[in-house]
């Protein structure tokens, strides 16, 4: 199994559409990820097996702030090493861009999330109460700094 990882364009979205509707209890509409799409602060990440979207990350990043919107893998596709790849795509294109860090939400329930995000210098750094609904949960605030 080849994956590539490329920026990901419009021809992406029905596919970003459908990894949100399989990953998320409130998943983004493809209006919501074209419009993402359009900012020139966001930078959204596909990977492709062959021609078709298996996952992706979307970041935006605005003064030397970075902040993941979604990272998604479809759930036939996972344990493949597809999320480390786009964590490390995301990171490096921050770093790239001069970030003081990128930064995330995760549900402290999501074992695999938390453990790859560690993986890649993410660091526990807060706890958004209620942050998730269906089912309600807080939100892990993690953080990766970019020293100098």
């Amino acid at each position: 199994m080849q994956i590539q990882i490329q920026k990901m364009d419009k021809t992406h979205i029905s596919a970003a559409a459908k990894i949100e509707r399989q990953c998320f209890s409130e998943p983004w509409s493809e209006r919501a990820i074209e419009e993402a799409l359009e900012s020139e602060a966001s930078h959204f990440f596909a990977a492709l097996c062959g021609e078709k979207a298996v996952g992706y990350i979307g970041t935006y990043c605005a003064a030397d702030e970075c902040y993941v919107n979604n990272l998604g893998v479809l759930p036939e596709y996972r344990n493949r090493g597809i999320g480390s790849m786009l964590v490390k795509q995301a990171v490096k294109t921050a770093k790239e861009l001069r970030m003081s860090f990128i930064s995330l939400e995760v549900r402290p329930s999501n074992k695999s999330a938390v453990g790859l995000y560690e993986k890649y210098g993410f660091e526990r750094v807060g706890l958004r109460r209620g942050f998730y609904s269906s089912p309600k949960e807080d939100g892990l605030i993690m953080t990766h700094y970019f020293k100098g």
